[in-house]
C-alpha cells in the first residue's frame, strides 16, 4: 500500500481497435482511487475507434505522458498493431522502470513484446492464453493473477476484478470496497458460460472457430517477438 498523502500519476495506453471494456471497465475503478490523477494516452492525441466502432479520445499523446506511478494496458484485436511498434514499446519500457504495471486481456502480450514477461507469472484471455510463454511468462490460469507490484487480469471484463485488486494494492482494501460498493459491482450473470472450462462444448468449439483467424495471426506474431528477444519457446510438454 501507497501512503495516502502520496499523489499518484495512472495512465491507460489507448489505440485502434482495442475492446472498450478493456479500458472502460478499470477506469471505472482508476480515476476513483483518491488522491491520484488519472489520465488516457494516445500514440497521439487523435480519437480512435474500438473494435465495435466507438469513438474514444485520449487526454494526451503518450510522448506528453509523465512518469506515471501506474500504467494500464489494456487489449483486443488492435493489439497486433502495437505488437511491433517500436515507438510504443520504448514508451512502456520507459514507464515500466518505474510505474506499476496492469494489463487486461491481451494487453499482456504488447507487455510481452515489450520484452517484460520474462519470468513474471500472467495471465491474458483464453484465446491467447497459450501464447504467453513466447514471452518468457508463466501462463496462470486464474482471473486475476499478482506478480509483485503488477497484475494481470484475463478477458475483458476480469479488469474490473483486476483494477479493485490494484485499488487495494494502492490504497488499502477499504479504499478498494468502498468503489466496488459505489460501483454496485456484484455480477449475477444469467449463465454460467464465462470461461472455458464452464461454457457447453458447443458453445466453445464455435468461439474457437470465431477467433481461430486472430488467435493464428497472434501466435504469429508472437513467434516473430520470440525470435527477436531472443527467447527459446518451451513446447508445452517441457
Amino acid at each position: 500500500m501507497i501512503p495516502p498523502d502520496q499523489h499518484l500519476q495512472i495512465g491507460s495506453l489507448l489505440f485502434e481497435g482495442l475492446d472498450q471494456i478493456d479500458l472502460t471497465g478499470p477506469f471505472e475503478v482508476l480515476s476513483r482511487i483518491p488522491n491520484a490523477t488519472y489520465r488516457i494516452y494516445g500514440k497521439t492525441a487523435d480519437p480512435v475507434r474500438d473494435l465495435r466502432g466507438l469513438r474514444i479520445t485520449p487526454d494526451a499523446a503518450i510522448a506528453d505522458a509523465p512518469q506515471l506511478d501506474v500504467l494500464h494496458v489494456p487489449g483486443g484485436f488492435g493489439q497486433e498493431a502495437l505488437m511491433e511498434d517500436t515507438e510504443v514499446l520504448d514508451w512502456i519500457r520507459a514507464q515500466a522502470g518505474h510505474a506499476r504495471i496492469f494489463s487486461v486481456c491481451t494487453g499482456a502480450l504488447i507487455c510481452g513484446a515489450a520484452g517484460l514477461l520474462m519470468g513474471r507469472r500472467a495471465t491474458t484471455h483464453w484465446a491467447s492464453f497459450h501464447l504467453l510463454r513466447y514471452f518468457g511468462a508463466t501462463p496462470v490460469n486464474e482471473r486475476v493473477v499478482v506478480d509483485g507490484d503488477w497484475v494481470f487480469a484475463a478477458g475483458v471484463t476480469a479488469g474490473i476484478d483486476g483494477a479493485l485488486r490494484l485499488a487495494a494494492n494502492l490504497r488499502g482494501d477499504d479504499v478498494a470496497r468502498g468503489i466496488q460498493l459505489y460501483m454496485q459491482y456484484a455480477p449475477e450473470p444469467p449463465f454460467n458460460s464465462g470461461t472455458p472450462e464452464t461454457a457447453p462444448a458447443e458453445i466453445m468449439a464455435q468461439a474457437r472457430i470465431a477467433v481461430a483467424p486472430m488467435t493464428a495471426q497472434r501466435e504469429a506474431t508472437a513467434q516473430r517477438v520470440a525470435t527477436k528477444l531472443g527467447i527459446i519457446v518451451p513446447t508445452p510438454a517441457e
